[in-house]
């Protein structure tokens, strides 16, 4: 039996200057989740973040924006899931992922952190990965050197509407997220991604 998500944590860094950087995909995933649900971010010092309440008929989950910055995001999980005695695995921690390409999501529960700074810390103040993580395709610049350039600098336009696409495809899941049912939902989304390759190929079909 899948356990339901209590916690939804965008990661992203503060601050204006970093708004549309690659390295802020879960601040997006975030604002279209509170915004398709008509919610508004609150800032509370206590947990060092923005969060709101998604409440729907069957569920109840905090959606969470740490304000510590990338590399200190373990703070206001340990603090959130602390105060409401929130599991590891009713966490799903949204993040940008270099290796997926641009307009590609992922979901998955546990392994590592791949480098990625924000997941290091959850997994180190948290004393465990057992949580869920919605990966977000950003693309590698092609060189590991040039990484954190490239996650802190903003998309070509058309790379940012494949990722913003992808994230506005997941919206269409979210009951399904919220129940825990990861393997409906990948499903859902490799449908989508056919479907997507299959109007592509039948619109440079069209074009020859």
């Amino acid at each position: 039996m899948p356990s339901a998500i209590k916690l939804i944590v965008g990661l992203g860094n503060p601050g204006p200057e970093h708004l549309m950087t690659r390295h802020n995909a879960g601040f997006w995933f975030a604002d279209v989740l509170a915004a398709k649900y008509s919610l508004s971010f609150r800032p509370e010092s206590r947990f060092r973040s923005e969060i709101c309440r998604l409440s729907t008929a069957d569920h109840d989950c905090y959606l969470c924006k740490p304000m510590t910055f990338m590399n200190r995001s373990g703070q206001p999980v340990q603090a959130i899931a602390g105060f409401y005695k929130i599991a590891l695995n009713e966490i799903l921690v949204v993040h940008d992922e270099i290796d997926l390409e641009a307009g590609v999501v992922r979901f998955k529960q546990g392994g590592g952190h791949g480098g990625h700074n924000g997941l290091r810390d959850i997994i180190e103040k948290m004393g465990g990965n057992e949580f869920y993580r919605l990966r977000i395709g950003v693309g590698h610049p092609g060189n590991s050197s040039e990484v954190v350039n490239y996650v802190l600098d903003r998309a070509p336009a058309e790379e940012e509407e494949l990722i913003m696409q992808s994230i506005g495809d997941v919206m269409e899941m979210i009951p399904q997220i919220l129940s825990g049912e990861f393997h409906q939902v990948m499903n859902m989304i490799h449908t989508t991604e056919k479907q997507v390759t299959s109007d592509k190929l039948q619109e440079d079909d069209d074009n020859d």
